[in-house]
């Protein structure tokens, strides 16, 4: 290496073009509570919770509705396509499907809303919105499940839609977005949504987009509301120095997307160790039978609970060495604060481990 190649790497830090993401320090530090929570259900594939307003808790695992009763998650009903976002809606719930489906399901019986849009939209996230609905839609080409994919071509053609059930109408109101994956109302009314791929909060203001919270360490997914005020924020994957490095390399990216079997991609995972074959780092090798926590890891199990200003306040972690990895929703009940981790095929409560803190 010359002396100008070495300098330009000692000076890269400060000009901002090293690869570097944010640490698990301050509120992020890490801990084991999330993956010694107490178990709740087995359930593979789990995905979304909700409630409606009845008080009924709802899952879903692919394309299967369950009902959480104290015995177990007990199947409801079982909808042609994966259900990829479920919200609490008019008495009811409404239930968004990866081939672009909207259900409206209550009393009355279940409806499809998919003819209000002018093409299909594979929905991430669902919000009620005074008799309407706001629509997440992470990719207008990629579905919901993709996302891995979505994110090694860098995509950012995400959307938010807000339907009207009654007119059967939808209206586009934001573009250009990078994998919005979840939804809240701010405090002054404002739409707030988990960006993704830019690992951050943004609340969408008549003024235009304002970063809430940014350089999240990992891609941020659903945003459900806390009982005592504030939010939860399901963090379904980390970032990776490895894989922001590839997300650089377009050439090198181009080859691993057209010759590599996408399970094997360096990127972000929802659970890992399935084969032998999936990229490691050197960081992450097993020594005497054991992965060290703070390994280089591709999952990871994180929630994080936020205050009304969607400032960080704790975060509940299952480490590198874990199991409880890929959270994707919480919901927060008297006495229990359930989170579903897709990775680890099961929903558990981390109320116990909120009491201890």
């Amino acid at each position: 290496m010359s002396r100008i190649s070495l300098l330009d790497r000692l000076l890269e830090p400060f000009r901002g073009q090293a690869i570097t993401i944010p640490p698990y320090d301050g509120a992020w530090k890490p801990d084991t509570r999330l993956e010694t929570a107490a178990p709740v259900a087995v359930l593979p594939g789990a995905d979304t919770l909700a409630r409606d307003a009845a008080g009924g808790v709802w899952a879903s695992a692919g394309p299967v509705l369950y009902r959480l009763t104290p015995a177990g998650a007990e199947a409801v009903e079982t909808y042609p396509a994966p259900i990829t976002a479920i919200t609490g809606f008019q008495g009811g719930l409404a239930l968004a499907l990866e081939d672009g489906g909207l259900i409206l399901r209550g009393g009355a019986g279940s409806r499809d809303l998919r003819s209000a849009f002018p093409r299909p939209v594979s929905a991430t996230a669902l919000m009620e919105d005074n008799g309407a609905l706001i629509i997440a839609e992470g990719s207008a080409t990629h579905k919901a499940g993709d996302w891995v994919a979505a994110l090694m071509r860098k995509a950012g053609d995400g959307g938010l839609w807000r339907l009207e059930p009654d007119a059967l109408r939808a209206e586009q109101i934001a573009t250009r977005l990078a994998w919005p994956s979840g939804l809240a109302r701010a405090q002054d009314g404002s739409i707030v949504l988990a960006e993704a791929f830019a690992h951050r909060l943004t609340a969408l203001t008549p003024k235009g987009a304002r970063k809430l919270l940014d350089r999240i360490p990992g891609y941020p997914g659903r945003l459900s509301p806390a009982l005592n005020g504030g939010w939860w924020l399901a963090i379904f994957a980390p970032r990776n120095r490895l894989v922001e490095l590839v997300l650089q390399e377009n050439h090198f990216r181009a080859d691993m997307l057209a010759t590599v079997p996408q399970e094997h991609w360096i990127a972000p995972a929802l659970s890992v160790g399935h084969s032998f074959l999936e990229p490691l780092q050197r960081g992450g090798v097993r020594t005497m039978g054991l992965r060290k926590p703070w390994a280089p890891a591709r999952s990871y199990g994180l929630v994080a609970r936020l205050d009304a200003g969607f400032g960080v306040l704790e975060s509940y972690h299952s480490r590198a060495d874990g199991r409880r990895h890929g959270a994707v929703a919480v919901l927060d009940l008297p006495g229990q604060t359930l989170v579903a981790l897709k990775g680890a095929g099961e929903i558990v409560d981390i109320a116990e481990a909120e009491e201890a803190r």
